[in-house]
């Protein structure tokens, strides 16, 4: 974002702050508006991000066996209330010759997350993004996430865990690989 970006949020922010009824500049909330900008900022980061910047693939032509990064947390925007939903993801995938450092796929579930977005998107993204540029012979995402527009506004049921799943490749053609990582995924 420039600096005609954070303007025009702060901007925004004060006249959602006087919408509401408060008073934009009262005391608590004089600072509010660059506060929101700034942060927007931070949690949108990804919407125009590379991912493909964080690969750094490693040819490894003996190594054929499932590769599991469990328990990568996670925070993202519903893009249908801009409130947050937050949790986990687990990456499978079975290289073919070529692996990656393990931080990359943290990095990468950022860059995704980092947007406004849905948890079934975020989720195929990820799938996606993986067999595209590692060409491994599958791979299995599934994401866990509670989301603060179920919890605290709508049905209001806090603590619910929504929980989606994308497979690709030998994951979604046998079975038993597939139970395999869910099975590991659960350690």
């Amino acid at each position: 974002m420039n600096a005609k970006d954070i303007q025009t949020i702060e901007q925004a922010i004060t006249m959602i702050l006087g919408a509401i009824g408060e008073d934009p500049s009262r005391e608590g909330l004089i600072e509010t508006p660059k506060r929101i900008a700034k942060m927007y900022q931070e949690i949108f980061a990804g919407i125009n991000a590379d991912p493909k910047k964080h690969i750094k693939l490693f040819h490894e032509e003996n190594h054929q066996e499932m590769v599991i990064v469990r328990a990568i947390p996670f925070y993202s925007m519903c893009e249908h209330h801009m409130l947050p939903f937050f949790g986990t993801a687990d990456i499978a995938y079975i290289p073919t010759k070529k692996i990656t450092g393990i931080s990359k796929m943290a990095r990468i579930i950022d860059t995704f997350a980092k947007r406004l977005q849905l948890q079934e998107r975020l989720t195929s993204q990820v799938a996606n993004f993986i067999m595209d540029n590692f060409d491994p012979q599958g791979v299995m995402v599934v994401v866990r996430a509670e989301h603060l527009c179920m919890s605290m506004r709508g049905v209001e049921k806090p603590g619910t865990s929504i929980v989606t799943s994308a497979v690709r490749g030998v994951f979604d053609s046998d079975s038993k690989t597939r139970n395999e990582a869910l099975s590991l995924f659960k350690i």
